[in-house]
This record gives structure tokens, sequence and C-alpha cells, in this order.
């Protein structure tokens, strides 16, 4: 074989590899755009968002039926007002609540649906009215320092 024809199979094996690393970043990276899943929007407004990031997953009994699409602040309530894609094929209840759970101790934040048992489903660009925001770590932390503080000393005894 001669040099000229190593170098191309080599370089049809270079550009295969890529393809490949290239489709996979974009199926591991789960792009939205990429889907062909049917999805219709809802809002929630959170006192605190925590760490929740566009495209973060949406969740009901641990499975993934939405992403989070935007997230604006409302200047009139000061409020995180938060978008989400739902797919199509999951409904849920006008009593749906949402709440911002953490993934492990330290891991990434998503927003959990609990459904309720309302018979009329939430349509379309609908608002879940009942909300739980983001448990902020660092606000335990000082709230338990602040009380363990704030608590007299023992007496002690003569």
């Amino acid at each position: 074989m001669n040099k000229a024809m190593l170098d191309l199979w080599v370089g049809f094996f270079v550009a295969i590899g890529l393809a490949a690393l290239l489709f996979l970043a974009v199926k591991v990276g789960t792009m939205s755009s990429l889907s062909n899943a049917d999805t219709y929007v809802l809002q929630a407004r959170f006192d605190n968002i925590g760490g929740l990031k566009v495209r973060s997953p949406v969740k009901s009994a641990g499975v993934v039926v939405g992403r989070v699409s935007d997230i604006r602040f409302d200047p009139e309530n000061y409020v995180a007002l938060v978008s989400m894609q739902v797919d199509d094929r999951y409904q849920f209840p006008k009593d749906t609540s949402a709440t911002i759970n953490t993934q492990g101790l330290l891991g990434e934040q998503y927003v959990g649906f609990d459904p309720g048992g309302d018979t009329q489903m939430l349509k379309p660009g609908d608002s879940i009215r009942l909300t739980q925001s983001a448990v902020v770590l660092e606000k335990l932390i000082s709230q338990f320092l602040f009380n363990k503080a704030a608590e007299e000393p023992a007496t002690t005894k003569k």
C-alpha cells in the first residue's frame, strides 16, 4: 500500500472518530433543540431558586418529564419566575406542587413535581400555584449557629 492511500485511510478513520465524539457530546449534553418531542410550557414562582439553571431537569417520581426553559426575575413581586417545557405525554393535575430539590447532598438542582388529586389538568401556559423554594445550605447553617449563639450559657453549680 502506498503512502497516499495509507494517509487517506487514516484521515477517514480520524473523521469517523471526530463525528462519533460530536454525536456523543450532543447526546450527553441532552440538547433540547435537537429533541423531536412535543412540549408545553408551565410556569411557577419561587422565592429562592438556589442554583437552579436553564435546562435543569423537571422530574416527577424520579422520571425526567421536562426541562427548565427560562428563569426571570419578577420586579413587581420580587420572586423568580421559572418557565418549564414539559413533555406532551405527561399531564399533571391543577393542584400539582413544584419544589426545587437537590440531587444528593451537593448535586445539581432540579424542579420536582408532586401531583395532586384534582380532576382538571394543567393547560399550556398555566402557572403552578403551590411551590416550595430551594433549601439553601448556607442559610440553614447560619440559622443553626445564630440559635446556638443566642442560647444562654449553662449555669455552673456551686
